[in-house]
């Protein structure tokens, strides 16, 4: 019986996040070319969202990725998956930064996702826990 309360609120918990994840809009950020010729973003991942959630940076400049979550028991990554581009990670969420450093060298749209999963949950980017990291030239 215990179990079942527990299932039950983790339940209901999962389906409260997953509304107010679909509440989230697009926030685009455009990357500006610091003083030391890098590109910092920072990004906050969260009850299913990335803050920002679509990413411009210029090709063949250095990239800083500052990347951290909300608190909590959730676990989240951060991935994209284009070693064609230069960029190929995947990282866990924590809530102290964490810099992922690489420099993009093909201009296009890739994904940026969580693919973390519970169970027999839907993943993550299912949730909409998902953007768009552009490279342009």
């Amino acid at each position: 019986m215990r179990y079942a309360k527990y299932l039950f609120v983790t339940l209901l918990l999962c389906s409260a996040v997953t509304i107010h994840a679909k509440e989230i809009k697009e926030k685009r950020v455009v990357a500006a070319v610091d003083a030391d010729g890098v590109q910092r973003v920072k990004i906050l991942g969260g009850d299913y969202f990335f803050d920002p959630n679509y990413i411009v940076v210029k090709m063949n400049i250095p990239v800083e990725l500052i990347v951290n979550k909300e608190s909590g028991i959730v676990p989240h990554n951060i991935l994209i998956k284009a070693p064609e581009a230069g960029i190929d990670f995947d990282e866990n969420m924590r809530t102290k930064p964490k810099v992922i450093k690489f420099t993009p060298t093909k201009a296009g749209k890739y994904d940026l996702i969580c693919n973390k999963r519970f169970l027999f949950f839907k993943d993550h980017r299912a949730k909409g826990m998902e953007g768009v990291f552009e490279v342009i030239e």
